[in-house]
């Protein structure tokens, strides 16, 4: 496993080379990111690494590697006990491996090279993959292969901003199973990401600003393109618990109009129009693809000048697709009023002190395709930065994945997870770093009514250690 690491980097390096009088890219992983093993909870909690070096061009901003040893001692975050599967199978519960994770990244800034009149004061491009071996199950390997590009500029009263991240994972096609269909709604989640997919989370930003008002247009993509085998739950050849991942989308449009009503706050109205796709299976009738409106209320900024927040949130008006003789909607009402919510609070409670909150929901399409689900996430955290060499950081986060608002009674579920994590991060020099991290996920049930519900818990540990050099 080393050794074809080892090859895998050389061919990186080779291929850094030879594109460095070109481009590569750079910025946040995105949601359900393919990055498996557990991150720092704390927004901002960047490494303190210094990114100058004397031999990089000025537009070459960014070239480090992350080497990560991990173990995790449930990788498919199951609880169901053997007795509860159907004869001739085996449960996923605790199947345990090591983790070799390698993440070379090289990231490229070329609107200082362009003409000096250009307003464009970002053109940033990053190649940042993760190599990831599971040692004692190879069929969760995968590579991440993710390009991102940030664009930002201004002319006078106009500016633009542009984040974009395509990843695609080269992975297996084949889906895991979980016999009997037994399982908490997170652990299938979280397998999805070590599938062969290609995903892209885009989002435009315009925004014109007139004394105390500003107008903002925009618009976000969020593609998940399954590459996984479909496979009839209803054939003999198909494994008990066979999870078919399907593809589905997320697209939307819109406007704020926003008022300054102090020099560092604003208050805003906003409108988007979107659609949800989701993939229908040909042996099945049902998805749940939808238009939605949303009309949007939110203030951002700072109220102090250590706290910076962003709120916003309102009602959803929602618009399925009706049967038809190829279709059925899983869903009794096809025109339901639900709402969206969204915030972040960051709170620098002093220099060496940050705290954060970020708090999101909304309905989606399931990746398991056939019905929605409303997705609640919640998560705290806290940074502390010890000494000039050392930080703190401590998360915890509780998801909830509740797809009782459709009429599949088989389908019915409301499950939780709830995160806990701590990472100690050491800088030995200006180029050179070390993190330690643990993490615990404990899956429960939370619909009543439900026979052996032990069987949608699960818990799970990971433990990490990695070394992060940046030239």
């Amino acid at each position: 496993m080393i050794v074809e690491a080892l090859k895998k980097i050389a061919t990186l390096c080779a291929f850094c080379s030879a594109i460095q009088s070109v481009t590569a890219l750079d910025a946040p992983a995105p949601l359900d990111a393919v990055s498996v093993p557990a991150q720092s909870a704390v927004a901002g909690s960047a490494s303190s690494l210094a990114p100058a070096s004397s031999w990089k061009p000025a537009w070459f901003t960014d070239a480090g590697l992350t080497v990560k040893e991990s173990y995790d001692d449930n990788v498919f975050m199951s609880g169901v006990s053997q007795g509860s599967v159907p004869v001739g199978t085996t449960t996923l519960k605790d199947q345990s491996s090591y983790i070799t994770t390698v993440s070379p990244k090289a990231g490229f800034n070329v609107a200082s090279s362009l003409d000096a009149g250009s307003n464009l004061e970002l053109l940033a491009f990053t190649y940042a993959p993760d190599f990831v071996m599971y040692h004692s199950l190879p069929s969760e390997n995968y590579d991440a292969h993710r390009l991102i590009l940030a664009v930002k500029g201004k002319d006078g009263e106009f500016s633009y901003k542009v984040d974009s991240t395509v990843v695609y994972v080269d992975a297996s096609r084949v889906a895991p199973a979980y016999p009997g269909n037994l399982f908490n709604a997170w652990a299938t989640i979280n397998a999805f990401q070590r599938r062969e997919q290609l995903n892209d989370r885009s989002a435009l930003t315009l925004q014109y600003d007139m004394d105390r008002w500003f107008i903002r247009p925009g618009a976000t993509v969020a593609y998940y393109g399954m590459m996984t085998e479909i496979k009839d739950p209803g054939l003999s050849t198909t494994p008990s618990g066979y999870q078919n991942y399907c593809t589905r989308y997320d697209v939307n449009g819109g406007a704020d109009i926003g008022y300054m009503f102090s020099r560092d706050m604003a208050a805003t109205a906003g409108y988007r129009y979107g659609s949800q796709g989701q993939e229908q299976y040909s042996f099945a009738p049902y998805s749940s693809p939808s238009d939605y409106q949303r009309l949007l209320l939110g203030v951002e900024g700072n109220p102090f000048k250590w706290l910076n927040v962003g709120v916003v949130g309102g009602p959803d008006f929602r618009a399925y697709e009706g049967d038809s003789s190829g279709h059925i909607s899983p869903l009794n009402n096809l025109h339901p009023v639900t709402h969206y919510g969204e915030a972040v609070l960051t709170a620098t409670m002093t220099p060496e002190d940050m705290l954060t909150f970020k708090f999101k929901q909304f309905q989606f399409v399931s990746c398991l395709g056939e019905k929605p689900y409303f997705d609640s996430s919640y998560a705290l955290g806290y940074g502390r930065k010890i000494t000039d060499r050392l930080r703190l950081d401590l998360g915890a986060r509780l998801l909830e994945a509740d797809y009782t608002v459709g009429n599949l009674s088989a389908c019915a579920r409301d499950d939780l997870e709830y995160i806990f994590s701590a990472g100690l991060h050491f800088a030995f020099t200006a180029h050179f770093a070390a993190d330690f991290a643990y993490s615990a996920a404990l899956g429960r049930n939370a619909q009543d009514y439900i026979v052996n519900s032990q069987n949608r818990d699960f818990n799970s540990q990971e433990v990490s250690l990695a070394f992060q050099a940046r030239f």
